[in-house]
């Protein structure tokens, strides 16, 4: 006879989650984001999307300024509303205050970065785009896998300011070299070696 497994989902509240509940809510799967005040659960990641996280991180911390610092997977508080997890934050280093924190707020946040999968191309490509311009964060990089080689390719994106929406200031297919928001030179060819 085998034991009768039952789960115990949340039940979300009249109004919706808020990123507290998000920040407290026990046993919520990892990565869990918050989107419009409803709990949105990660499914499991191709190869492509974590070895795309490791080359980015790993050249972003190449030439980050010390006054900035590189995360990954980190929750970034929009609102009350809205709390999503980059897949790649360059966060200001004032802001990365404890080992044991789990968030950053909006302010600090100068670029996010989201790599694209199957289940999160919609809030990937549109959704958490159209927030993080809303929220201000300054620039924004989306990562999608391309061509036979399945090498990433970079679309980045810069904020206007006055209408709040991003605008493109380059695609990248095998180096990203920017001088926004700092100096950077990547080699996106690299990941042909992880």
């Amino acid at each position: 006879m085998s034991a009768e497994i039952s789960h115990h989902w949340p039940v979300p509240p009249r109004e919706g989650y808020t990123v507290d509940d998000l920040l407290t809510l026990p046993d919520l799967p990892p990565h869990t984001e918050l989107i419009d005040g409803s709990l949105v659960f990660v499914s499991p990641q191709r190869d492509f999307h974590s070895i795309a996280i490791d080359l980015l991180v790993h050249g972003l911390r190449s030439t980050v300024p010390p006054e900035l610092k590189v995360r990954r997977e980190m929750t970034v508080v929009l609102d009350q509303r809205n709390g999503p997890e980059p897949d790649v934050s360059v966060v200001r280093a004032a802001a990365a205050r404890s080992r044991e924190q789990t968030y950053f707020q909006v302010r600090d946040v100068l670029l996010a970065v989201e790599v694209v999968s199957p289940d999160s191309e919609a809030r990937d490509t549109d959704t958490k785009p159209h927030k993080y311009a809303g929220a201000g964060i300054p620039h924004f990089w989306r990562v999608d896998m391309a061509g036979e080689d399945q090498r990433p390719v970079v679309h980045a994106f810069e904020l206007d300011k006055e209408s709040r929406v991003y605008v493109p200031i380059g695609t990248f297919r095998d180096r990203v070299k920017l001088s926004v928001p700092f100096t950077v030179d990547i080699d996106l060819t690299a990941i042909d070696h992880l």
